[in-house]
């Protein structure tokens, strides 16, 4: 049901307002609206039900309901081409590269468990991506910026994700929005923190290794 296609008069008859109004909101961009190749307006089921949601979202639980049924529907896209741009990128071998793709996506379910947790397992899911993106880092050479540079390339991939999905739903609800950089900053910020203390302690404990050694 969530992927339903439905007609501008199916549209009038859930929202319970005139096919005029449908038509006009869809039209002034206020509605998630699609294109047949006719020109016909279409609509998704799951868009609309994210969108009059939003709508009806006044206060901050309200707004991560949405957020949560917001990130169900996204999927982070990495284009090869994208990565191939990035100079840390290029430099590592083919396993490296599906290693770091493969923890690009995985921000996302990280994210979709920091936003449902209570306080001490959302600091805990974004310490345990922070340790992960900096042993991963180490793993294959990266020089502690170039896997901040790797890490934000990721965050920002992610964040472009949850607006252009916000976006195509039509979401005009401040509160929603306020929450969803709120609770997607401090989550990245977190991981990002906790990267550079990982990268710390990892030099600390080569810098006392090779004391020993000499």
């Amino acid at each position: 049901m969530s992927g339903k296609w439905l007609s501008l008069s199916e549209v009038a008859e859930l929202l319970g307002v005139h096919p005029s109004t449908v038509r006009n909101w869809a039209d002034q961009g206020r509605l998630p609206v699609h294109r047949t190749q006719g020109g016909h307006r279409r609509f998704l089921r799951n868009e609309l039900d994210l969108w009059d949601k939003s709508q009806r979202a006044t206060k901050p639980d309200e707004a991560n309901r949405v957020v949560q049924r917001a990130l169900g529907y996204t999927r982070v896209q990495i284009s090869e081409g994208r990565l191939e741009a990035e100079e840390w990128y290029t430099r590592l071998d083919d396993e490296a590269r599906k290693a770091y793709r493969n923890r690009g996506r995985s921000l996302m379910q990280g994210l979709m468990r920091y936003m449902s947790s209570d306080e001490a397992s959302a600091e805990a899911e974004a310490h345990a991506l922070g340790y992960d993106h900096a042993s991963l880092s180490r793993r294959y050479g990266l020089p502690v910026e170039e896997a901040v540079k790797a890490f934000l390339f990721f965050r920002n991939v992610l964040l472009e994700s949850m607006v252009d999905v916000y976006e195509s739903a039509a979401i005009h609800s401040p509160y929603v929005w306020s929450d969803m950089f709120r609770k997607t900053n401090a989550f990245a910020d977190q991981i990002l923190l906790t990267l550079l203390e990982t990268y710390r302690v990892f030099e600390n404990n080569q810098g006392v290794r090779d004391g020993e050694g000499k």
